[in-house]
């Protein structure tokens, strides 16, 4: 089975339903909500069934869908950051003055995968703060320390021993992880936010996959926060190719061998075959859009903002 290029838990069951031409999945449930401009979907990972199927780790993942992203204003960017609020506040549950370690993972050299390194640099860090002031407790603040490791190109350190021993140091009661994803469609590039609490597996956006963020090894809780700023380009090719078999349907009669041949067509055999000619010369690229420079800083306000607000009672814009 070919695994078209995803880290979004959304695509992943609709990559399933699509194959299984069945809205059911089990061990999956998923909840829909639609607001004024962004889509919000809840899809909960139940069990290991369901875990196996979508190839994901149990937990909650929550995507928020919204062109307000892509908008580089302030009211546009006030909307997306309540919006984000909203679900962080409900998947963190009562504040009871935890500690929280915030770990910006990518690439800071790399635009598409500065996204966590980004974030934390606008972050609210406050552990300093109450250890000067040998505080366990503040009404408006919550303490909250933050990392950009970096990547093992650049460190020579796996991004997992960094953040386990910091962890095992510091002892934080959860971990939140940002980082920057992969979609399947161009569509949701730059436009979607997943929040999870499965932990995260960093480089995984780009087929680098290293050892897991969770709870089983670092021992907290972990929440991811990811975009996705990338699109393989046999992913975006599919797509291209999608519409053109759509159009080429819509000019042909029902009934002829041409149609019935663009309809027998399968995903994986579209996705397989555009794999097959690109890959052989080295062309099956990542893919980001041209204005990624503005739109990774305007994300990075979103994420950080919706963080601090959502973290530090006293903080409300």
């Amino acid at each position: 089975m070919i695994k078209i290029r995803t880290d979004l838990a959304l695509e992943a069951r609709e990559i399933i339903e699509e194959s299984e031409d069945s809205s059911q999945i089990p061990g999956v449930k998923t909840v829909n909500k639609q607001l004024e401009d962004c889509i919000v979907t809840k899809v909960d990972v139940l069990d290991e069934q369901g875990s196996q199927i979508m190839n994901k780790g149990i937990g909650t993942y929550v995507t928020l869908e919204s062109k307000l992203m892509k908008y580089d204003d302030d009211e546009s960017r006030e909307q997306m950051i309540k919006y984000l609020v909203d679900e962080l506040k409900e998947i963190f549950g009562p504040q009871e003055h935890k500690k929280t370690l915030i770990i910006g993972l990518g690439n800071w050299n790399i635009t598409s995968d500065a996204l966590g390194p980004k974030s934390v640099s606008k972050t609210l860090v406050t552990r300093h703060i109450f250890k000067n002031y040998n505080k366990d407790y503040d009404d408006d603040f919550s303490e909250v320390s933050a990392l950009s490791p970096g990547v093992m190109g650049i460190t020579g350190l796996e991004t997992s021993e960094t953040v386990k021993a910091i962890v095992d140091t510091i002892k934080p009661d959860r971990v939140i992880a940002i980082d920057a994803l992969a979609s399947r469609k161009m569509e949701r590039v730059n436009a979607t936010i997943q929040i999870s609490t499965a932990g995260i597996s960093p480089g995984g956006g780009v087929g680098n996959k290293r050892k897991a963020l969770n709870k089983d090894y670092l021992g907290v809780d972990v929440i991811a926060i990811g975009v996705p700023t990338v699109v393989d380009a046999a992913t975006l090719t599919s797509d291209v190719l999608d519409l053109a078999i759509n159009n080429l349907m819509g000019q042909s009669d029902e009934g002829s061998s041409f149609y019935g041949m663009l309809q027998k067509l399968q995903e994986e055999e579209k996705y397989q075959l555009i794999r097959d000619s690109l890959d052989p010369y080295d062309k099956n690229l990542i893919v980001t859009p041209k204005d990624i420079d503005e739109t990774i800083e305007n994300l990075s306000i979103i994420i950080s903002e919706g963080l601090n607000r959502s973290l530090h009672p006293g903080r409300t814009s």
